[in-house]
């Protein structure tokens, strides 16, 4: 008699276990800044210098001591100019520099009047305004002191954190070393666009697809393309994608249908840790080790690869790369303009998309092979199981510009 089948994991249980297994990359190297977008911060940068570096003015005007216009319509001698990237000479009682936005203020001066509150005449400036002390000054170190800790190891490198590495003068940085992986897809029925379509046939949008997401996420990757649906033929694609990489991923080949050989292919040349998770779409989610690469074998269908690359593989890759944080898109309460009675008793990942009126509607087909819900929605709608949805519930929609970096 059969052993009774094991109930199938939730997604945060198969998650959970995902990320426990997961043994972020220890090599790394150093990068030029300019080069270390998408890259993972490998030790935390401290910085050497205040920014700004000195007392600065914010806008255009002149510099003053405050003491010297409490009448608020004081007249003072302009006694020197000072642009941005220029050192002004200590200023004197009763008098004004010219200052621009970014110049360091000279010493004495305590103030900036803007030049719109001012009226000169020859060298003798009118000053309609009574300044306080500090107005308009940027102190030195107000946005990042010495000594202080600006980017956490474990960081990934955007836009923001480069301008940032710059603006305390670092020209390289130490990163993570791009992770290695090894992909292909399973399927007789598989050809390639540009090929002609024979009877019974479909294209392999999947590894447009999964490429592309491995590409944004920064991988270094390794297409071993299509492979015969045969066991001997899985088990040496297998062996040879181990060698060398981080982690294999496959799309197709992981139900239980006699031409699906990924589970027993997997077992054979190492373990299956995982297989079958309660979450629609995207069931038949396959995780284990093959030697010494990770291995996560994914569903055919091509909204459901998209899907579960999106949920478990991406942020997988982001702890393997040394992510500490964020591996969790955020999501936002929104209010549900559909009706949605049907529900499942796995976990969903409904295609929605943000309307005029500030709700999320359905795509109209949420079925695993409509790859147009993906390029019509913004994002999905997470779901728990056997919760129906009503119009003027609140769900929890997750936008793609979450899950897709």
């Amino acid at each position: 008699m059969s052993e009774p089948r094991k109930p199938m994991l939730s997604v945060s249980e198969a998650l959970a276990q995902m990320l426990g297994a997961a043994r972020p990359v220890a090599d790394t190297e150093v990068i030029a800044t300019l080069a270390a977008n998408g890259r993972v911060l490998a030790v935390a940068q401290v910085s050497g210098m205040n920014v700004p570096g000195a007392d600065n003015t914010q806008m255009d005007g002149y510099a003053v001591r405050a003491a010297d216009c409490v009448s608020g319509d004081a007249a003072l001698k302009v006694s020197q100019r000072i642009p941005a990237g220029h050192v002004g000479q200590p200023l004197q009682p009763g008098t004004a520099a010219r200052i621009f936005t970014g110049a360091m203020i000279p010493d004495g001066a305590d103030a900036v009047v803007m030049q719109e509150q001012c009226e000169l005449n020859g060298d003798v400036l009118t000053i309609r305004h009574a300044p306080k002390s500090g107005e308009w000054i940027r102190r030195a170190g107000e946005d990042i002191a010495t000594g202080s800790v600006v980017l956490k190891a474990g960081t990934r490198l955007r836009s923001q954190e480069l301008g940032l590495a710059a603006s305390i003068g670092l020209a390289e940085l130490p990163v993570k070393r791009k992770l290695r992986v090894a992909v292909f897809f399973t399927g007789d029925e598989l050809t390639m666009p540009g090929e002609p379509l024979a009877p019974g046939a479909i294209y392999n949008s999947n590894r447009f697809t999964l490429r592309a997401l491995l590409e944004n996420l920064g991988c270094e990757i390794t297409d071993f393309g299509i492979v015969p649906d045969s066991l001997e033929a899985t088990r040496s694609v297998l062996r040879e994608a181990a060698q060398g990489n981080d982690l294999i991923v496959t799309s197709g080949g992981v139900s239980v249908g006699e031409e699906d050989h990924i589970k027993p292919a997997v077992e054979a040349e190492g373990k299956l840790n995982m297989w079958q998770i309660a979450v629609k779409p995207g069931k038949p989610l396959a995780f284990g080790e093959v030697r010494q690469a990770f291995f996560i074998g994914l569903p055919g269908n091509p909204v459901s690869s998209f899907i579960t690359f999106l949920m478990f593989v991406r942020p997988f890759l982001l702890r393997l790369q040394g992510v500490e944080d964020a591996l969790a898109p955020r999501a936002f309460q929104m209010r549900a303009d559909f009706d949605w009675p049907k529900a499942d008793k796995r976990n969903e990942f409904l295609r929605a998309r943000i309307n005029e009126a500030g709700g999320v509607e359905l795509f109209r087909n949420q079925s695993s092979g409509v790859l147009t819900s993906t390029v019509w929605g913004d994002g999905v709608i997470d779901n728990p199981p056997n919760n129906p949805i009503a119009a003027g519930d609140v769900v929890r929609f997750i936008p793609f510009n979450e899950l897709l970096y």
